[in-house]
């Protein structure tokens, strides 16, 4: 599975390779967003750097690579992930449980997955809905996870909330893949409508979603987006700084030489 460093982090440009029967694997998602946040978070930053497997679900990070390094990868969304495991699940009759989100969200996604992947054993628990869980319900999340027994755990919690509860709790879940997919929910439920195909394609999915909840996504695009272009800039500059110095470098041995030559 071939990675790139991005701004620090070791993104992951692939999931096709994804396998069931090996260790147990953490897995998240970076964009923009998710890059700011993390610079003021340090337990949310050591979770993505700690991932098993950090997929860019966010066209900025491909277009950061791009500048970067001039190499090309595709965009991973949490639901490409999402859709790519439950296929595998499907093949073999496997199990998931889906933990966080509305019960009402929970049903609908229950009834739909009988419909897509009818192989599928599917368990669910929603927890309490508050900013930060007592240990009492850390304990029954951990309780009704592992008497389901599943293959793959799909956490979805707002980001950071999300990242940091697995990165906590993940040695005490039993399950093969513990992935945290947020919006994925709502999106498969059928309770939000994601962006159609074209935008999807052309990257600019952000832009419907972010019409349709300025005030919760107004600052993720206009501030954290810029921030995170900056520090792009800035690590380009510091390269272009390092090429200059080696080209410099480069000159100055050619000059020396034909000097030497000439006597």
């Amino acid at each position: 599975m071939k990675t790139f460093q991005i701004l620090g982090f070791t993104i992951h440009s692939s999931i096709e390779s994804l396998k069931l029967n090996g260790k147990k694997l953490i897995i998240n998602t970076i964009n923009p967003h998710c890059y700011c946040e993390a610079k003021k978070d340090a337990v949310y930053r050591e979770a993505l750097l700690k991932s098993d497997i950090l997929i860019p679900d966010g066209i900025g990070i491909v277009y950061a690579l791009k500048i970067l390094a001039g190499e090309t990868m595709h965009r991973i969304t949490g639901a490409d992930l999402h859709q790519n495991l439950l296929e595998k699940l499907n093949t073999y009759g496997g199990k998931v449980f889906y933990m966080g989100s509305a019960q009402s969200t929970l049903e609908k996604i229950e009834k739909r997955l009988k419909t897509d992947f009818p192989k599928i054993k599917v368990g669910s628990y929603s927890p309490p809905f508050k900013s930060e869980f007592t240990e009492e319900d850390n304990a029954q999340i951990i309780k009704k996870i592992n008497n389901f027994q599943p293959d793959v755990v799909f956490i979805g919690m707002t980001a950071p909330k999300q990242e940091k509860w697995s990165f906590k709790h993940k040695d005490l879940i039993d399950a093969k893949i513990i992935a945290s997919v947020g919006a994925v929910f709502d999106f498969y439920a059928g309770t939000i409508k994601r962006p159609g195909k074209f935008w999807q394609k052309t990257g600019l999915e952000f832009l419907p979603r972010l019409l349709r909840e300025p005030k919760r996504l107004w600052r993720r695009n206009f501030i954290s987006t810029p921030r995170f272009l900056w520090d792009v800039l800035k690590a380009k500059l510091g390269l272009l700084k390092q090429d200059r110095r080696r080209w410099f470098r480069s000159m100055k041995r050619e000059t020396l030489q034909k000097s030497l030559h000439s006597h």
